[in-house]
This record gives C-alpha cells, sequence and structure tokens, in this order.
C-alpha cells in the first residue's frame, strides 16, 4: 500500500500456446546438401533472374538496346555458364552486343553496342562468355 492505495496483481493463470508446440506442429527443415545458406537464401531471392544496374539501364536506353525473351534466355544461360565456372565479374557477348555482369549479383553492369564494342578497353573482368 502506497498513500493509501493498494496494488493488487490480477488474477492470470497458465498461459497456453495457441496451437500445439513440438515436431508435430512443425514443418520439417529444408535441408540442402553442401550449400551455405547465403548462397542458399542468394538463390532463392533471386530466382535466377538477372537485374540491371541503374547505369546499364541508361546505357540500354542511350544505344536503344532491348533484348527479347530469347535474348534474356541466351543471357541468364550465360551468367550460370560463367557461375559454373567461379567467375566474379564476366564479359558476354551475344550477339552484337557486349555485358559486364557481376556473376555473384546477377547483374548486368553496363551494355555496349556493335558501334562502340570496337572502342571499348574492358576492365576488371575475370572471365569472357561468348553466346
Amino acid at each position: 500500500m502506497v498513500d493509501g492505495i493498494v496494488f493488487q496483481k490480477p488474477p492470470v493463470g497458465p498461459v497456453k500456446p495457441a496451437r500445439p508446440v513440438g515436431r508435430e506442429s512443425a514443418p520439417a527443415p529444408r535441408v540442402i546438401e553442401g550449400k551455405d545458406f547465403s548462397e542458399v537464401l542468394r538463390r532463392e531471392i533471386d530466382k535466377g533472374e538477372i537485374r540491371f544496374s541503374g547505369h546499364a539501364e541508361m546505357r540500354m536506353r542511350m544505344r536503344n538496346i532491348s533484348l527479347s525473351q530469347e535474348e534474356m534466355a541466351k543471357l541468364n544461360d550465360a551468367v550460370d555458364r560463367a557461375e559454373a565456372k567461379g567467375a566474379r565479374e564476366s564479359l558476354i557477348l551475344m550477339d552484337k552486343l557486349a555485358f559486364i555482369v557481376s556473376i555473384k549479383n546477377r547483374t548486368v553492369i553496363t551494355a555496349v553496342d556493335e558501334e562502340r564494342m570496337k572502342e571499348n578497353v574492358f576492365t576488371n573482368i575475370d572471365s569472357a562468355v561468348i553466346v
């Protein structure tokens, strides 16, 4: 009692979970042998889709480069092949276009058309894929 006020704890019974807890209620975890968590998470989030950086999108607009679904499939395949070989930054040559791609992030960094390809020196790449 403080200054004439009596404090009482409200009656609280035992707390029960809303649903049963235990093995029978939890889904079995997915186990993927030989993969670390960050790699599995990245692949689940990306679902293998190629992204384009803001710079690449700007270059593609400036150079009137657009890709069909078939060309996107070729680009995806090229990135998959480079990834399988352990590449990090690749030059992907496809028809009359060149793409610099971050393989780890599956992101096109820049795109070059045939006319500008002749004038360019490609640096900071560790692999090339010709499609």
